[in-house]
């Protein structure tokens, strides 16, 4: 018999079965459809995930003094970082575009009703508001003619806004102490997203001009420079260099460190993808729950059978042939399903994206994993029926009742 033979046999038995065709074929559509949306919302996740982290800054480069710095014989002193050490970069490192010093201080500020709190205080440059991705709440950030003049002006989160005046619009234009001198809220902030007091920022952090808060410390020392990168490719092998021409400024025992966002990044779109490929396997429990229907189904089927593999072998088909048809007829049920699966599967993420403005990710590869594992378990779970098929004696078989 020719294959194409074998695959109308196929048909007209699934024909003359067509509910129990369709009920043996749902435990695949159930199976394909499940893998098609985990991976979907796998994807999804990582997306979010990292788009979220991308939004503190994927081309910023943070460099910060971690130790060292002997002097004479018996002698340490610390070689903290300088305002020079972030011109120096900036001159000589190219694919910098932005950078800002910061100096940390703390105060005791009065809030309403008395209450005494400690707030952090952060000396930093007008650019540092666009390497750190911050977001204007209300007001404005400090300028270049501000940081020139020495203004006392300050720019605060919206916990300290609210806690202070009740409101972030609220806070504009009123004033508060640090040390005893006045100061003037121009403006309020937030992070681009929330670090839950991760980063340098706290909840009650007060911005104030680099060139104010030096006269506060006394000293030219920096706690931490940031840099932005004009390009996120360029970040790893940028702050190779932003090290290397500090380190020709200080002491050969001083150590400098540069943290980027590019480690984290890769490590959170590793974790996505092993919980995804977690997730796809767990759904293809269901996959494996169908296979045992097809291959149940499929022994009911050769045992209702037998006098027609009588007939058929009695008539010259050979044992292949048996076998292949019973086989043929699995992989049909199992593919089946899983077509019809992964076309409800990508249902979902279509209409979201056709009816909405999310970009749900849709994965070629979710549809190769599911067609491919739908066309493995026929085959597999319909081997052992197809086997019993072939290995019928056809004398037997004729005589069965």
């Amino acid at each position: 018999m020719v294959f194409s033979e074998i695959v109308r046999l196929a048909i007209d038995s699934f024909r003359s079965s067509k509910i129990r065709f369709a009920l043996t074929a749902l435990g695949m559509v159930i199976g394909s459809a499940s893998v098609i949306l985990v991976f979907t919302i796998g994807s999804t996740g990582k997306q979010y995930v990292l788009a979220e982290l991308q939004k503190i800054g994927t081309n910023m480069v943070m460099l910060e003094y971690q130790g060292g710095g002997a002097g004479a014989i018996n002698e340490y002193r610390n070689d903290f970082l300088t305002r020079d050490d972030e011109r120096a970069v900036d001159e000589q490192v190219t694919d910098v575009a932005l950078s800002s010093p910061m100096l940390e201080m703390h105060d005791r500020v009065t809030f309403p009703g008395g209450i005494a709190k400690d707030v952090l205080v952060l000396g930093v440059s007008p650019q540092y508001k666009d390497v750190r991705d911050l977001v204007v709440l209300s007001g404005r950030f400090f300028d270049e003619e501000d940081e020139t003049t020495h203004t006392k002006v300050a720019v605060v989160t919206e916990a300290f806004a609210q806690e202070m005046f009740g409101s972030s619009s609220a806070a504009i234009n009123q004033s508060f102490q640090l040390t005893g001198i006045p100061f003037t809220i121009i403006g309020t902030f937030k992070e681009s997203v929330p670090t839950f007091g991760q980063s340098e920022i706290a909840d009650e952090t007060i911005l104030i001009p680099y060139s104010v808060g030096r006269y506060f410390t006394g000293t030219d020392n920096v706690k931490q420079i940031f840099f932005s990168i004009r390009d996120p490719n360029d970040v790893e092998e940028a702050s190779t260099e932003i090290v290397n021409v500090v380190h020709v400024r200080h002491l050969a025992s001083s150590v400098y460190k540069t943290t980027t966002l590019t480690s984290l990044l890769t490590t959170a779109a590793a974790i996505a993808n092993a919980l995804t490929v977690m997730l796809v396997l767990v759904s293809a429990v269901t996959l494996a729950v169908g296979g045992v229907g097809i291959m149940n189904i499929m022994l009911a089927t050769v045992r209702s059978r037998i006098r027609e593999i009588g007939i058929r072998k009695a008539l010259g088909a050979t044992a292949r042939e048996i076998k292949l048809q019973f086989l043929i007829e699995a992989v049909f049920i199992s593919l089946s399903g899983g077509i019809v699966g992964t076309l409800l599967g990508l249902a979902l993420p279509v209409s979201v994206r056709v009816f909405t403005d999310y970009s749900v990710p849709i994965s070629v590869w979710s549809v190769v994993i599911a067609l491919g594992t739908s066309t493995a378990v026929g085959i597999i779970f319909g081997t052992l029926p197809a086997n019993r098929a072939a290995q019928m004696d056809p004398v037997e078989s004729l005589k069965y009742e």
